[in-house]
C-alpha cells in the first residue's frame, strides 16, 4: 500500500513539474492567438445589407487572417456607436471609430473634387469601372480632400436605378414625382428632370415610401432588399447603356492615429488591402449583386423598364445644365480638368 501511494505520490509530482515547465509554452501559443489589435468599423446600413455581409465582412475577415488573426476588426452596422450617418466621417477623423464606411455626399460641398463622378450622365453602368475610375483620380488628385484621415478605398456604386410608384418610361414622367436622391447632384439632376429630389439617408427610405412620404426613390440594385424597396414600389427604371443616370461614391477610412500606431508589419496587412484591391472588390460586389436583385425583382412580378439610347439621349440634354453650373461653380478646383479626367479614367476601366 505504501509503494503504490509513494508511486502516485510521484505521478503527480511529475505531472506538476510537467505542467509547470510547458505553461510558458502554453501561455506564448494562447497569447500568439489573440489579437494584437482590435479595431472598430462602423457603418450605416443593416446587419443584413449587402455591402455589410458580401463587403465590408469579407473585407475585414481577409485583413485579419493575413495578419494571422493578430488584428481583429469588430464591426458596428446600424449606426450602433451612435450619431448620424452625415457624422460618420468626423467619426473616422476624430477616432470615435477606427474605420468607417461612409458617403462624402452625406456632407453636401465639403468634398467638391470627388462630386465629379455624381453628376448626371459621367459614370459607367459597371462598378468595376466606376470603383477603378474613382481611386485612380483619388491617387492622382483628390489626396488633399481626405487628408484628415488614412482613406482605404474610394469608390463608386455600379448604374442608378429609378424605383417608383408609376412607370417611367421617358423623362416627362418624372414630372412631380418626390424622389429620395442619395446626393446633391442627383437632386439637382431631378430637379432638371421635373422632380422634387429629397435628400435621405438610404435607412429612411422604407418608412419614407411606407408613410407615402415620397413617390420612390433612386438606388442601385444592391441595396433594395435590404430597404425592401421591392415590396413598397412595383416599377423600376433602368438605363441600358453607359453612362448611367447618376452614381454615387463611397469611402471606406481609417483613423489615421490608429493607423500611425500600428506596427509596420500590421501596416502592411492593412496597406494590401486597401487601394485598387479594395475598390475592385467593392465594384465587384456591386455589379455581381445587380443581376441577383434585378432578376429577384422581376421574378416577383415588378415592372422593369429599360431606357434605351435615344431617350436616354434627351435625358441627357435636360440635365446638361446641372453639369454646367458645377462647372461654374468649380472653377477654384479646375472642375473642368477634374471632368475630363475623370471621363478619360473611366473609358480607361471600362475597357479593362
Amino acid at each position: 500500500m505504501r509503494d503504490s501511494l509513494m508511486t502516485i505520490g510521484r505521478r503527480r509530482l511529475l505531472n506538476l513539474v510537467g505542467a509547470a515547465v510547458a505553461s510558458p509554452a502554453i501561455i506564448r501559443d494562447a497569447l500568439a492567438q489573440m489579437p494584437q489589435v482590435t479595431l472598430k468599423l462602423h457603418h450605416f446600413l443593416s446587419p443584413v445589407a449587402n455591402a455589410h455581409t458580401r463587403l465590408l465582412v469579407p473585407w475585414a475577415r481577409k485583413v485579419e487572417k493575413e495578419s494571422d488573426n493578430r488584428i481583429r476588426i469588430e464591426i458596428f452596422p446600424s449606426m450602433q456607436l451612435g450619431g448620424s450617418p452625415a457624422q460618420l466621417y468626423d467619426q473616422a477623423r476624430d477616432g470615435t471609430a477606427d474605420i468607417v464606411w461612409t458617403l462624402p455626399g452625406a456632407t453636401p460641398g465639403r468634398f467638391p473634387k470627388i462630386e465629379v463622378f455624381e453628376l448626371p450622365f459621367v459614370a459607367n453602368r459597371r462598378a468595376v469601372a466606376n470603383a477603378q475610375a474613382v481611386q485612380a483620380l483619388y491617387e492622382a488628385q483628390l489626396r488633399d480632400e481626405f487628408k484628415e484621415v488614412r482613406p482605404i478605398c474610394l469608390w463608386a456604386h455600379d448604374h442608378g436605378v429609378i424605383h417608383a410608384n408609376k412607370q417611367v418610361k421617358s423623362f416627362e414622367d418624372m414630372k412631380g414625382l418626390k424622389l429620395r436622391s442619395p446626393t446633391r447632384l442627383a437632386g439637382e439632376a431631378l430637379k432638371a428632370l421635373g422632380a422634387n429630389g429629397i435628400q435621405m439617408p438610404i435607412t429612411l427610405v422604407a418608412d419614407a415610401l411606407s408613410q407615402r412620404a415620397i413617390d420612390g426613390c433612386i438606388a442601385p440594385w444592391e441595396v433594395v432588399p435590404a430597404i425592401k424597396v421591392q415590396e413598397a414600389v412595383k416599377f423600376h427604371t433602368d438605363f441600358a447603356a453607359s453612362p448611367t443616370f447618376y452614381t454615387a461614391t463611397f469611402i471606406l477610412a481609417m483613423n489615421k492615429r490608429r493607423y500611425d500606431s500600428l506596427p509596420a508589419d500590421l501596416k502592411k496587412v492593412i496597406d494590401q488591402n486597401s487601394g485598387q484591391a479594395a475598390a475592385l472588390l467593392a465594384g465587384r460586389m456591386w455589379d455581381e449583386q445587380a443581376l441577383v436583385v434585378e432578376d429577384m425583382v422581376t421574378k416577383r412580378g415588378n415592372t422593369v423598364t429599360q431606357i434605351e439610347s435615344a431617350e436616354a439621349a434627351r435625358w441627357q440634354k435636360a440635365t446638361q445644365p446641372v453639369i454646367d453650373a458645377w462647372l461654374k461653380s468649380s472653377k477654384a478646383i479646375n472642375g473642368e480638368k477634374l471632368l475630363a479626367d475623370a471621363k478619360a479614367l473611366l473609358t480607361k476601366y471600362d475597357k479593362a
